[in-house]
This record gives structure tokens, sequence and C-alpha cells, in this order.
């Protein structure tokens, strides 16, 4: 949709329902005004500079008396914002860019409310990893229920169980509707299919011998295959704290190996990299 629309008879329904998404900026204006042109250009300079946030609507009175009665103009220039079809802030004559920026960053949403609408629109389209990144940096500005569950959701989509679990257990009571209820049936599922025979019998054989590094590693390398990361790293942490050469250096070589799996921006990879550099310097 264009910067700036000319608000009509024919086109005002899609423009309340336009403002249902997202605000919208109705500038009642005059060409005999010169300062209500200035103003006008302004607004079209803002809207320019919040895309997908700000929709400015033009309506020149001097073709619409019928909509400038309607929203019940008395002075020209007149600005006025609507948000879910109502009018909710504005002002008359005119107004300095950084006055007006004011009045709209009131309205307009943060940036983590951005970051969580792109999210939750890629995981409808099931792009879970490249949703992942926008719903951290959100949750990093803003954690509550409404970030923290589309999160869970991702991390659950990505195989991430210990994250999905750690988000889920923040949820408070009176948040806990039918999406946090979902979550934690699709949790139990996968925390279930996760438990393995394999796994279940190799932490048998591990249980018999401890010191044995071959079945330690094998049992580390089907928790990680079984999203059981934060497992595997503690499996394999615990004896690397006591000797950074077990198994002739292959344990830590292993770690070094799940971490570089795990990447950069995966908070528990982090935090494993850290205790590992504590131990080698």
């Amino acid at each position: 949709m264009e910067t700036t629309m000319e608000l009509t008879r024919d086109n005002i329904q899609q423009v309340v329902e336009l403002s249902n998404q997202q605000l919208v900026a109705l500038v009642f204006w005059a060409a005999q005004m010169p300062e209500s042109k200035t103003l006008l250009q302004t607004m079209e300079q803002l809207a320019a500079a919040f895309p997908g946030q700000l929709q400015l609507a033009s309506v020149n009175c001097e073709t619409q008396l019928e909509l400038a009665s309607y929203f019940q103009i008395r002075s020209l220039p007149t600005t006025l914002l609507l948000s879910q079809g109502q009018p909710i802030d504005g002002f008359a004559g005119v107004q300095s860019r950084e006055q007006i920026q004011a009045m709209l960053q009131k309205h307009l949403p943060a940036a983590w409310e951005l970051k969580l609408n792109d999210a939750k629109a890629l995981l409808q389209q099931g792009d879970a990893t490249a949703a992942l990144p926008l719903l951290k940096d959100a949750y990093a500005e803003e954690a509550t229920a409404a970030v923290a569950l589309p999160y869970a959701e991702a991390c659950l989509t990505s195989g991430d169980l210990a994250m999905a679990k750690t988000l889920l257990a923040t949820i408070k009571l009176a948040d806990q509707d039918g999406y946090y209820s979902s979550l934690m049936s699709q949790l139990d599922l996968a925390e279930k299919a996760a438990d393995t025979p394999e796994i279940r019998a190799l932490q048998q054989a591990l249980e018999a011998s401890p010191a044995d590094v071959e079945v330690l590693q094998k049992l580390a390398t089907a928790l990680h295959l079984a999203h059981r990361d934060e497992e595997a790293l503690a499996l394999l942490f615990t004896p690397l704290s006591h000797d950074l050469n077990i198994g002739d250096g292959a344990v830590k070589q292993q770690l070094l190996t799940l971490l570089s799996a795990l990447g950069q921006g995966n908070a528990l990879a982090g935090q494993y990299r850290r205790k590992l550099y504590s131990l080698l310097y």
C-alpha cells in the first residue's frame, strides 16, 4: 500500500479496517491554506520513516466536505490518529516534526512488538529457525507471556526442549491459557519421545562403568540426537572439570563439536563455552 492515501467516501471503510492492523493518521487539509500543505508534507516524511507501522491518509476538505463533517473537523489543518477504528489522539493546527513524532511514539508499536509480530508470521509459515532470533531479542526486551509462549513454540519446533521447558516454567497461572496447555502437551510428548531405549541402555551401562569414556561419548551423542543438549553438555563437562585430557582429549573435542553444532547464538552453548574457557585459561 502506498505511503499516503487520499481518503474518500469510497475507501473510508478500507482505511478504518486498516487501523485494526496499524496506526492510521488522517490529515485534513485544504490547498488554499499553505500551512496545511506544509503539515501534510511533514506527515508524509514521518509516514515514510515508519513503513508498515504508520499509514497516512490525506483528506482534501475542498472536495471531501462530507468526511470533514463526519469527523467533526472544526479547523484546518487537523490531524487525527486512528487505531482499532477509533480516533485515539490528534491535534489542530501545525506542529513541529519533533512534537508530532513524540505523539506518534506513544502509539506506535515498540521494537519488541514488531519483532514478535514478524516472528509469529514466520511461525505460521513453518519457519521456526528464522523466528527464533527475533523472539530471543523480543524476550530480552519484554519477558512476558505474550513473548515467552511463541518463543517456547519456536524452541519446541526446533528441538530445543530445555529452553522451551525453561520458558514455559515462567508462565504465571493467570496466563496459562489454551495456547500454554497445548505447548505443555507438546513438550511432554517430545520429552517422552526423547527418552529412547538406546539412551536408557547407555545410561545403565555408564552407571555400571562410570569410567568408561566410550560409553559416555555414545550417551552424549544419543542425548544430542534426541535434542537433550543440556544433559549431553553436562555429561561431557563433568569429567572434563576433573581432567581436561580424559580419553586422550576425545571428550573435550566432542564437547567443542557439540558447542559448534549448537551455534554462536545458542544461550546454552554460550554458558558451556564460558565454563570450558574457565578450565582452559
